[in-house]
């Protein structure tokens, strides 16, 4: 059986976690597995000497936007302590493999590449979308720093042309910050043409479903699964053409130069004025999406513990 503690007991996260440790090593010896997969990083080494050792990275974000974060955040050291420590390392994406092995010096061989998938379903119907009915350019996420967001503000806000035709809106990532509003209402951006909205997969879908297109100008993903689930929903994508997101998007996807505006804007502009362009779009996505499978990615991983067991 599973065992939770409350963690909204002021100050007693340090015993919580000391405990946590405590109990997850016995488990696991318990276990006595043959294969231990370490999905996060943690200082604490919990693998029996008899197990290998497995570990997923997802993205390389700390290392290469190290200013994004605090002095106090960790996870640069811990990250490449449990790197070290691994018998086998998975990447979700060519390029973190590339960057993995530049920045932390890891072997080539001791590393693989296994994607993700995507699973984005409707499970009680289309959700309406927000803004009125006005056709609108949908994003998905956080906002903050290497997401690029306020790039996407100005591309849409230099254009006469988007800003009379359609409105954004941005699902997840919280309410807009002031530097935010304060950056859309310097270009003119109407508090009617950007909106916030939170809430279930089932919105999500219904957004991907009713949205004109689909725009990520993320600076650097480790993977990028927003774009194919709005694939998977026959919205046309606009993606930024760096990190991983080639590999993700391949055809089914217009791309651009995520430090570039103008070309962000031109893009947007390109698919959602282009009826023949945009259905081009949606068709590859449908296609694109078929690739990329949580089921192969179970298979990919199998495949990798038969093969540090054979060795």
């Amino acid at each position: 059986d599973n065992l939770f503690a409350p963690n909204n007991i002021s100050k007693t996260r340090l015993l919580r976690k000391t405990l946590n440790n405590i109990i997850s090593k016995l488990f696991v010896k318990q276990c006595n597995p043959d294969i231990f997969h370490e999905t996060y990083y943690s200082m604490v080494d919990c693998c029996p000497r008899s197990a290998k050792r497995v570990l997923t990275v997802h993205d390389m974000i700390h290392e290469k936007f190290a200013d994004n974060f605090s002095q106090r955040d960790k996870i640069q050291q811990i990250k490449a302590h449990a790197v070290r420590r691994a018998d086998h390392v998975i990447c979700v994406s060519e390029n973190t493999r590339r960057d993995l092995i530049t920045i932390l010096g890891v072997p080539e061989e001791k590393t693989s590449v296994v994607c993700l998938g995507s699973s984005l379903a409707m499970q009680k119907g289309a959700a309406k979308p927000a803004g009125g009915g006005k056709p609108f350019i949908l994003y998905v996420g956080f906002r903050e720093r290497y997401k690029n967001f306020d790039r996407l503000l100005r591309a849409y806000g230099h254009s006469p042309f988007l800003k009379n035709k359609f409105s954004i809106i941005c699902f997840g990532g919280g309410g807009f910050s002031a530097s935010e509003l304060s950056l859309a209402e310097s270009l003119h951006i109407s508090q009617d043409n950007i909106l916030q909205v939170s809430g279930t997969d089932d919105i999500l879908a219904g957004l991907c479903g009713s949205a004109a297109v689909f725009v990520y100008p993320s600076l650097y993903e480790g993977f990028g699964i927003p774009p194919l689930e709005a694939m998977s929903f026959g919205c046309p994508v606009v993606s930024a053409n760096g990190s991983s997101l080639p590999e993700v998007v391949g055809d089914a996807a217009e791309l651009f130069n995520p430090a570039d505006e103008v070309e962000m804007r031109a893009a947007i502009e390109r698919v959602v004025s282009t009826p023949e362009r945009a259905r081009f779009l949606v068709d590859r996505g449908y296609e694109r999406i078929k690739q990329f499978s949580w089921e192969k990615c179970a298979w990919d991983t199998l495949n990798i513990y038969k093969k540090l067991l054979q060795d």
